[in-house]
């Protein structure tokens, strides 16, 4: 009998409080380097991106705050830091989008999920301009508003 998937869509994690809080303007896929036992764990599901951050040094990128909680079966021998940096591979022109739009104010690099690629692991990263309080307020009563019509649209098919 074959395993079942845990994630048939290939999504491993999806940091949903970066949608809410920040305006999202342009998308990046990036390369994770990974230890073997972040993989193992990954493929288990066990990841969380909630306070994840994309930090820009030295020309590289660098993924901090996002948490893959190690196996209790993998990796006896190796001591797992559930948070650690880990790398994030982009192309040397991306790297400079990144660079050049996060100096200006206001702009901030967030990872938005993780997920597989094949048999790889990408990061879906953003470059994001932060919401103020009423902004995140018109962005729930345009959804609630959105969701009001979606239930009338429904309620006038089954008459």
């Amino acid at each position: 009998m074959a395993k079942q998937k845990k994630h048939p869509s290939g999504t491993i994690a999806q940091n949903k409080k970066a949608l809410h809080d920040y305006f999202i303007e342009q998308r990046f896929e990036a390369g994770v380097a990974l230890a073997g036992w972040e993989v193992k764990s990954l493929r288990a599901g066990k990841a969380q991106l909630v306070d994840s951050y994309v930090l820009l040094k030295d020309g590289e990128a660098w993924l901090l705050g996002s948490h893959i909680t190690p196996l209790t079966t993998a990796s006896t021998h190796v001591i797992a830091d559930p948070v650690r940096t880990r790398k994030l591979l982009l192309h040397k022109r991306e790297l400079g989008k990144l660079f050049g739009a996060v100096q200006q104010k206001g702009y901030a690099c967030v990872a938005l999920s993780m997920y597989w690629k094949k048999h790889l692991v990408k990061c879906e990263i953003a470059l994001a301009k932060g919401k103020k309080d009423f902004d995140k307020r018109h962005t729930e009563k345009e959804r609630d508003s959105d969701r009001e019509i979606q239930r009338a649209m429904r309620h006038g098919k089954d008459d």
